[in-house]
């Protein structure tokens, strides 16, 4: 493994938010610098031949940037071993590489962002991976379709894409330990401000950083962390053999982004609670998903394993006809793919971010409308879902 790899020996030591702004990030030794300087480089010299400084001799295997936001990433999960790549599916991708071979299988939930499935089921079924399907906020049914038949690794996704699926990580990760399998957990949408799969037993956190760890809508990402040295090493071999790398200012972008990543999870977690309090009381709304609602399925799971219920909110709708008009509807939330920024994004799922997955189990109700709560004055977008659910 490369010895660039982000770790981070302390990361119980100090509290989550001077992690966030402090790990990987020393002052520059040369001019005292507060913010460490940006590397460019592609390439590096050497004090003859093989004499490598701080171990770096050439941009795909290292940077001195990527090291700092991999250092940071494993410090905000409490894991050892960070990985960053060009984006979250470069990170799954990697990872199932690693830890896969031709013949094994993945168990997925029924409810997961459409390109994890689309990766597993037509980039990596053709290589010979199988892909299974079960729902995983059922324990038990997890359980069971593990005794029926074996799968290399337990793919978690919690709260799911996108109808906020709430799965136990502890208890799940003791069921596929139980039976022999790898538990990978994507936790873009809680992201490690408000829970750390890690600590939950988990084996492998994944993240798409293009969302909530930038921020900021200005930077595409993923990242990997783990506490298992053969996996980071695995993992580490797939991400400088195949280069699926960030680069050094994708990192650079991501690191700022996280070091406010607490602070706008807050405000993130208390817009999209009143939002889905209003839209719970509307008439018009016919379901609202959010696991800060007592009355969703998976509300006291939640409260037991995340510090805060985040700024994902979905809500259905009468039919696909009325929900395309609501999103088109919507002015202060904007129409586009992706979730995470700062502002507030509206989503049609059904043909946008999970059109692949139409027509399959894990197809997204026509209905379903998603909307990526930003940071604005809440009552700015309580206005402005009022007056799209009005001209319904």
């Amino acid at each position: 493994m490369s010895e660039q790899t982000g770790s981070t020996p302390t990361a119980g030591a100090q509290g989550f938010d001077t992690l966030a702004i402090h790990a990987g990030q020393a002052h520059d030794p040369t001019t005292g610098a507060v913010i460490p300087p940006l590397h460019v480089s592609s390439t590096y010299a050497q004090d003859g031949i093989g004499g490598l400084r701080g171990g770096y001799e050439y941009g795909r295997s290292a940077n001195p940037t990527r090291t700092a936001l991999q250092t940071q990433l494993a410090a905000l999960e409490g894991g050892e071993f960070g990985l960053s790549f060009a984006s979250g599916l470069a990170a799954e991708d990697a990872l199932l590489r690693a830890v896969l071979t031709p013949g094994d299988t993945v168990l997925m939930g029924n409810d997961v962002y459409g390109g994890t499935h689309r990766l597993v089921d037509r980039i990596l079924g053709p290589w010979g991976i199988t892909l299974r399907i079960v729902d995983m906020t059922d324990a038990e049914a997890v359980a069971a379709s593990l005794q029926e038949a074996p799968a290399q690794v337990l793919w978690v996704e919690t709260p799911s894409n996108p109808l906020m699926g709430i799965a136990d990580i502890a208890r799940l990760t003791q069921i596929g330990h139980d039976a022999g399998a790898l538990v990978v957990v994507d936790n873009t949408f809680a992201s490690p401000a408000l829970q750390r799969p890690l600590l939950l037993g988990a084996d492998v956190v994944v993240h798409s950083t293009t969302k909530y760890l930038g921020g900021h809508s200005d930077v595409v990402g993923g990242a990997l962390v783990t506490n298992d040295a053969g996996i980071a090493e695995k993992a580490g071999f797939q991400q400088f053999a195949a280069g699926a790398i960030s680069g050094p200012h994708d990192a650079f972008l991501t690191t700022r982004g996280l070091k406010t990543l607490a602070i706008r999870m807050e405000r993130h977690s208390a817009n999209a609670g009143l939002v889905a309090g209003f839209l719970d009381r509307h008439d018009a709304v016919d379901t609202v998903y959010y696991p800060g609602l007592e009355s969703h399925p998976g509300h006291a799971i939640a409260r037991s394993q995340m510090s805060g219920f985040g700024g994902m909110v979905s809500l259905h709708l009468a039919d696909g006809a009325t929900a395309r008009r609501f999103a088109e509807s919507l002015t202060l939330f904007t129409l586009a793919e992706s979730l995470g920024g700062v502002e507030s994004l509206v989503n049609y799922p059904d043909a946008m971010t999970h059109a692949s997955v139409r027509g399959t189990e894990l197809a997204v109700p026509e209905g379903v409308v998603r909307l990526s709560v930003g940071i604005e004055t809440v009552d700015d977008l309580l206005a402005d879902l009022e007056q799209a659910l009005g001209r319904l």
